[in-house]
């Protein structure tokens, strides 16, 4: 593990090379804000965030049992600004205010926290283009998103007018999606943010619509127009398709706005340069897959600022360390060449209250592949489904190094099925062949299973 003083001289040199230079862009989500957080010695009364539970020796930087205090958003975004002060861009993935019933808040409350952070982006980079999507948390009642214009996505949008183009104000402030192109003008890419809360299956606004705000409609136009003009597209959102890898069964989606997504990647796939959404709090990815199971595109899961503890029903340990996400990838073709986690142990900041982000991994040291290409990350999977030490790795690190308990056979189940089945009757399947799937990454799961069977059998 590098100190943040060390990771800085690690950046990517394209002096000499014949490659495309490199940029970089920061990922964060899931701020989660809670502005009553205080360092108290009555366990009742540190944060709103925690419900009903007790929160004993809570520390200046924050808790494991409840949504971020300023002190640690501030950190965040201040340590983003030392280890990559000036990155192409930025994704900022939503989900902004704390975990507390809707009569906690109100409509002025989630603008006014949604406002604060906006602000503090800007004020520590003032130059820097801002990606913004909403997150379920980011509305009032929470996670209710309209199918329509209404007070929030208009003042939303105002909120993030420095960011956008007058068209893409317009059109957020009827669906609160929209799309741009990268800052750098010689690049062929375009950024496609969109509002997957319309599809989340808490949102019962939209639960009898077939495509809420016409998003899906509206995306296959983008992705089609992008194709035509030999564009490359990155795609964001906060809520995202598929399942949680820390419970069965629980997907974020309605299967039928699942399906759908699932049909327009696999559609525009070969335009689609990567997908990055949050939502989770977890460090994960998805695959996606073609009809004959070849691996098409991937999407990362960053994981949160916040380390508040999931209540999630079967979630057994659903706390994390506080992440903040940096990508570099070739400008000149999308294509992604490494990722890399930076977080706080929020332990040992409380201890010493010293506050220090470290480099936790970067994905080609970590596994072995050469980029965080669509084949790299397949080579990622199938390593994490056959090879214990790897599936482990990958378990530490879903919780920003705040779990490090064993990943044993059900955990593995869920993991390995969360990771390589967004399809809902894909992702059933899984779950019955103990993790595996059809195709080369299935074969080599129950190799390893026969193998290990036939070890146990010999005398």
């Amino acid at each position: 593990m590098n100190t943040l003083e060390n990771v800085r001289l690690g950046g990517t040199s394209t002096e000499g090379g014949s490659l495309p230079p490199v940029g970089k862009f920061w990922h964060i989500t899931d701020l989660h804000l809670d502005p009553n957080y205080t360092v108290s010695q009555d366990p009742q009364e540190v944060c709103p965030s925690a419900g009903n539970q007790l929160v004993y020796n809570a520390g200046p930087w924050g808790d494991y049992l409840c949504d971020s205090p300023w002190a640690l958003i501030n950190s965040s975004i201040y340590a983003m600004k030392e280890i990559e002060p000036k990155p192409d861009f930025i994704l900022w993935t939503g989900d902004d205010t704390p975990h507390v019933p809707d009569e906690k808040l109100g409509e002025a409350v989630v603008l006014g926290i949604v406002g604060r952070l906006t602000n503090l982006i800007r004020e520590v980079f003032p130059d820097t283009k801002v990606y913004a999507a909403m997150g379920n948390h980011d509305f009032h009642p929470k996670s209710q998103f309209p199918a329509m214009s209404n007070d929030i996505y208009n003042q939303v949008a105002e909120l993030w007018r420095p960011w956008l183009s007058n068209e893409s104000v317009a059109l957020f402030k009827e669906g609160a999606f929209y799309s741009e192109p990268l800052p750098d003008p010689s690049s062929p890419g375009r950024m496609v943010v969109l509002n997957t809360n319309l599809y989340y299956s808490n949102n019962r606004l939209t639960a009898e619509l077939a495509d809420p705000s016409e998003q899906f409609q509206w995306l296959d136009g983008v992705l089609t127009n992008a194709s035509q003009a030999g564009e490359k597209v990155y795609i964001i959102g906060h809520v995202p398709p598929g399942f949680f890898e820390k419970t069965r069964n629980k997907a974020w989606f309605r299967e039928g706005f699942n399906q759908e997504y699932l049909k327009l990647v696999q559609k525009h796939h070969k335009v689609i340069a990567g997908q990055f959404f949050g939502h989770q709090h977890t460090d994960s990815f998805r695959m996606f897959y073609d009809d004959k199971g070849a691996p098409i595109s991937v999407m990362f899961l960053a994981p949160g600022i916040t380390p508040w503890k999931t209540t999630l029903v079967g979630v057994v340990n659903g706390s994390n360390n506080p992440g903040i996400r940096l990508f570099e990838y070739e400008r000149a073709t999308l294509n992604l060449q490494d990722m890399k986690t930076y977080f706080m142990d929020l332990r040992q900041a409380n201890a010493q209250n010293n506050p220090r982000w470290e480099l936790e991994y970067q994905v080609t040291e970590a596994y072995g592949v050469p980029n965080a290409s669509v084949h790299s990350m397949q080579a990622v999977a199938t390593g994490i489904a056959s090879n214990q030490d790897k599936l482990q790795r990958y378990y530490v690190y879903n919780s920003v190094s705040y779990d490090t308990t064993a990943c044993g056979k059900t955990c593995r189940t869920e993991f390995l099925c969360a990771m390589q089945e967004v399809d809902f009757k894909a992702y059933s399947t899984c779950l019955n062949n103990a993790g595996a799937r059809p195709g080369l990454g299935g074969l080599l799961v129950l190799l390893v299973m026969l193998l290990g069977l036939r070890a146990l059998l010999e005398p």
